[in-house]
């Protein structure tokens, strides 16, 4: 964006969700962005307020139905906060129409059509997958700058990845038997209620899932070979925990030497000395209660037994969705990628 003191016209589909409401909350507050409007299915369509009471008297703006011809001209950038499958429909009208897009579902994260439909779907815009941006910030800035779609970042994977890439691009650990280990709040299942999701099965109740069968897997192995131009092997292991809000991963991996905690901690500190929302962690280790409502992750190492033990954490409604694609926002826009998140 030349003129800086232009605003992005932001478009958000998808705005009844969890990561959509604190899309909306951070959109309103941005002071180099304005919300033109929000867009959702025929059932859910009406005053933003009708979904999030907590709104009221900060915002007047309906839900509407999803309409190009509402976005084509009027909106810089379309955010898609919508399901996998969902996103791949919108976005090559969107992309036709001059419309740049950050997609929070994983339509377009995996690069080979294959693979992604191994794990999801037919994929009815594979093309484009191979022009798609990883909206990683703290590794992919240059070509994030420039992208028409960003596909951004699992909640999962961000917390990993930022954890694992330093220290595996270090040579430090071995790329083969790494285990994540990995607790999410409950708002990463979505808003869309099942019956596993109902309070009396949630409440004081912490259990694994897809154990090793999870989709955020590839992604991951995808991600981490780029960045560290060799091939990955992951093992992740994911947990429902029963509170709102919060990631945490713990990170397992064979050491290629004589690994020490202050040297793990050494490549993490200058991988990140130039990143604004990783925090290498010393004296304690990451918590959720520490990156909560923020865009921060914290990362920290430790040696034990001749295994390396990554910790990490984020909030996987913003660093993990909403707020990440703000600073993707920023970056595409030519911003500090700072702007609105602190």
């Amino acid at each position: 964006m030349s003129d800086k003191t232009k605003k992005i016209r932001v478009a958000l589909i998808g705005g009844s969700g969890y990561a959509g409401f604190e899309a909306i909350r951070l959109l309103r507050r941005h002071p180099s962005a304005e919300l033109v409007g929000i867009f959702g299915p025929p059932d859910e369509v009406g005053p933003i307020t009708d979904f999030y009471p907590l709104l009221d008297k900060t915002i007047e703006m309906q839900q509407e139905l999803y309409d190009i011809s509402k976005i084509a001209g009027r909106a810089d950038l379309a955010m898609l906060a919508v399901p996998h499958k969902v996103a791949m429909s919108y976005v090559p009208a969107l992309r036709d129409a001059g419309v740049r897009v950050i997609d929070w579902s994983a339509d377009y994260r995996l690069k080979d059509a294959a693979e992604y439909e191994k794990w999801y779907c037919p994929h009815t815009d594979a093309p484009r997958l191979a022009r798609s941006v990883y909206g990683l910030p703290e590794y992919y800035t240059d070509a994030i700058k420039s992208a028409g779609l960003v596909a951004n970042p699992g909640c999962y994977p961000t917390c990993a990845m930022l954890a694992i890439a330093p220290i595996l691009s270090a040579g430090l650990i071995e790329p083969a038997g790494i285990v994540v280990n990995a607790i999410s709040g409950i708002t990463g299942a979505g808003k869309k209620p099942s019956p596993a999701m109902h309070f009396p099965h949630r409440n004081e109740n912490f259990e694994p899932y897809a154990v090793g069968t999870h989709r955020h897997m590839p992604e991951m192995e995808q991600v981490l070979a780029d960045i560290t131009g060799s091939p990955t092997e992951i093992l992740f292991v994911p947990h429902l925990c029963p509170m709102d809000r919060g990631m945490l991963c713990t990170i397992y991996a064979k050491p290629t030497g004589n690994a020490s905690a202050e040297k793990l901690t050494e490549v993490l500190q200058a991988a990140y000395a130039d990143a604004p929302f990783v925090r290498v962690r010393t004296d304690i280790l990451p918590a959720t209660k520490y990156v909560a409502t923020t865009n921060f992750c914290d990362v920290a190492a430790r040696v034990e037994k001749d295994t390396v033990i990554l910790v990490s954490a984020l909030d996987n409604l913003l660093k993990g969705a909403s707020s990440q694609a703000v600073q993707n926002m920023n970056i595409m826009f030519g911003l500090d990628e700072t702007t609105g998140l602190y």
